[in-house]
């Protein structure tokens, strides 16, 4: 004889705490099918954070937002279309009830600008160019001579790793007669680094400026080329 199923014996009291339960999880996902047709679910705010040199148009109009956009609409595709967007390095979409939607950006880090063929261009470390107007935006940030990738990865390091260098480049470019190695010009000074230089030697750079100013010493031209040194020139080399 096989044996018969029985459902627990539940008090009243259980029951109807599972039976609210299951509703409220029907609610949770059908209703914002529900409230999408609502009149007064309809998009009429669209607020823009993290958004620095990227144009609001542009963040606005990739949204696609139809005349009658509900904040119930599905924001992962709204999100989707907005990390589609040059120039920017993450977003999220979240709602605002009852009629916002907060668009939150996460910008692509501007490393240089480099000449181009309708002024100058704003790119970021790996030399791409970026949908950003330095006019508009009032970037300050150092010029390359070219997009080019070698150049432009040892500014975007020495900005990682020490923002306050970066801060004083105002050129960077292929250093003549080399093997591809970068001089990065600070007003009257200037520092030489190999493109394959690590976090460890601009930090060398840094603490030998430091000590130099600290001792009052001139120098014209740091030289860090060379493994596990710093060379120190009070004139620069040829």
């Amino acid at each position: 004889m096989k044996p018969r199923f029985r459902f627990p014996a539940l008090s009243h009291r259980a029951w109807v705490a599972i039976v609210g339960g299951v509703g409220v999880v029907g609610i949770w996902f059908g209703a914002p099918r529900a409230l999408r047709h609502l009149e007064f679910f309809r998009v009429r705010q669209i607020e823009l954070v993290g958004i620095r040199n990227l144009s609001p148009d542009a963040v606005i109009g990739v949204l696609r937002l139809q005349p009658r956009a509900s904040v119930f609409d599905d924001t992962r595709l709204l999100t989707a279309r907005v990390r589609g967007l040059r120039g920017v390095a993450d977003a999220r979409v979240v709602r605002r009830l009852p009629a916002a939607l907060k668009v939150i950006v996460r910008e692509v880090d501007a490393v240089a600008l480099v000449p181009g063929p309708r002024g100058m261009v704003v790119v970021d470390a790996a030399g791409r160019a970026l949908p950003f107007d330095p006019a508009r935006s009032g970037l300050d940030l150092p010029v390359a001579a070219a997009a080019d990738s070698a150049v432009i990865g040892v500014v975007a390091l020495v900005q990682a790793v020490d923002p306050a260098l970066f801060q004083d480049i105002t050129a960077a470019r292929r250093w003549r007669g080399s093997r591809g190695d970068v001089l990065l010009e600070l007003d009257a000074r200037r520092v030489l680094l190999r493109p394959d230089a690590g976090p460890e030697v601009i930090r060398a750079v840094v603490q030998v400026a430091q000590d130099l100013a600290a001792k009052a010493r001139p120098y014209v031209e740091l030289d860090a080329r060379y493994a596990g040194q710093v060379v120190v020139r009070r004139k620069a080399s040829a």
